[in-house]
């Protein structure tokens, strides 16, 4: 028996009594301060954007602070308050928050609802990101293109109380978790710096004689794609269509595109970019430069470029290793901070300079850093797979710590 199983059977063996949020804290609506109003110093403050990508689920310092000026006008989180954001584009991160554990007061962005209860923080912040809160949750939200949570809503959230004993061995529990998530994170950010360390000395040709350097527009067929207009006309979900190649169908960490959401009719095709499988395709614009490779035929728009046509001169995995250096990725930031252009154009792809070893020498630097590859960035294999096992064991355990038989009254 656990020792959380133990709390339970001695504290409260008839079950758990279940409360509503408005029983046990109250909701108030964050301020109105913008990112516009960030300083370098000043109060402490946290923007409801911050909370889906920059905070984990506890914080004690922030990453942004406001003037005093615009502090005095903002609304205020006090230490074991919880910030939740309650809007978002999507269902999944609406409601997503953070513990304030500060010391201070912290300023908060609007979009966000502020929660001061009489729980332990992190027991009840564990709660909102569990199983059983995200099916109330989802029966509260609403909105189409900006789902959105009111924060008067949240106070009919049924929530389990068991004894603060209880709370307390929980959250004891899942911090370990936390904490050993934490530190193979820490690990695989140690191995992604060593792979890009070797990465960018095996693809340095500059000592080594007798490699040619060449342009890529010398080596391939570098062409922006095209857009149908009006888009909407040709977007389809017809079994028969071609696929529509968007941001949203390439994985971050990925390295190819083997399917998308959306499809277009064959008219709207004649008037896109049409590719073969095996082209590479890079974002001009949302995160410039990150490489992909086709492993379908598809359609692609004015937000990408297309390579082709480098068979007889890469081998294909070399190119995206190639492309994905520092050396090159250099000279890309470089080009688009210092002209006049916002974006990756064809023409700054096309006189960029890279070394063409021969294709066997090609081969074997690619068998080399394909396994730092999959080590660093393959979900089935090496740290990302323990990470996502670990998660996924975390998430049992979080909802299975948090479901408790309820008393009856």
């Amino acid at each position: 028996m656990s020792r959380v199983e133990e709390l339970i059977e001695r504290l409260c063996p008839d079950g758990v009594e279940y409360k509503t949020l408005g029983e046990v804290g109250d909701v108030t609506r964050g301020g109105s301060f913008q990112k516009k109003d960030f300083v370098e110093e000043g109060f402490p403050c946290i923007h409801y954007g911050q909370i889906y990508t920059k905070y984990g689920l506890h914080a004690d310092k922030t990453l942004s602070f406001i003037g005093l000026d615009t502090a005095a006008k903002s609304k205020l989180a006090r230490k074991g308050d919880i910030i939740m954001a309650v809007t978002s584009e999507n269902i999944d991160d609406v409601c997503k928050c953070v513990t304030w554990l500060g010391d201070g007061d912290v300023a908060v962005s609007g979009h966000t609802a502020i929660i001061h209860h009489r729980l332990n923080p992190k027991y009840l912040t564990y709660y909102f990101h569990s199983r059983a809160f995200e099916i109330q949750k989802r029966k509260l939200a609403h909105g189409t293109k900006v789902i959105e949570v009111t924060p008067n809503k949240l106070l009919d959230v049924r929530i389990p109380v068991p004894p603060m004993e209880v709370q307390e061995e929980i959250v004891r529990v899942l911090d370990s978790f936390a904490e050993l998530e934490a530190e193979l994170e820490a690990e695989l950010e140690a191995r992604r710096r060593q792979y890009a360390y070797y990465r960018d000395k095996l693809l340095d040709f500059s000592e080594r004689g007798g490699v040619p350097l060449m342009t890529l527009g010398e080596t391939m067929v570098v062409e922006r794609g095209a857009s149908p207009r009006p888009i909407k006309q040709f977007v389809t979900d017809a079994k028969n269509g071609v696929p529509w190649i968007k941001i949203g169908d390439a994985n971050p960490a990925g390295k190819y595109i083997t399917s998308t959401k959306e499809k277009i009719t064959l008219a709207g095709a004649k008037k896109s970019k049409y590719l073969t499988s095996g082209s590479f395709i890079l974002s001009n614009s949302m995160s410039f430069g990150r490489p992909y490779i086709l492993q379908i035929d598809g359609c692609i728009h004015d937000g990408w470029l297309s390579l082709s046509g480098f068979e007889d001169l890469f081998v294909s995995d070399f190119l995206y290793h190639l492309l994905r250096s520092n050396a090159v990725q250099r000279v890309w930031l470089n080009k688009v901070n210092t002209s006049s252009v916002s974006n990756l154009n064809a023409d700054i792809v096309k006189e960029t300079p890279i070394p063409v070893p021969p294709l066997e020498e090609q081969a074997h630097i690619v068998a080399v850093l394909d396994k730092f590859d999959a080590l660093v960035n393959d979900i089935s294999a090496g740290l990302p797979a323990e990470i996502e096992a670990r998660r996924v064991q975390y998430a049992y355990y979080r909802d299975k710590l948090l479901s408790f038989k309820e008393k009856v009254a």
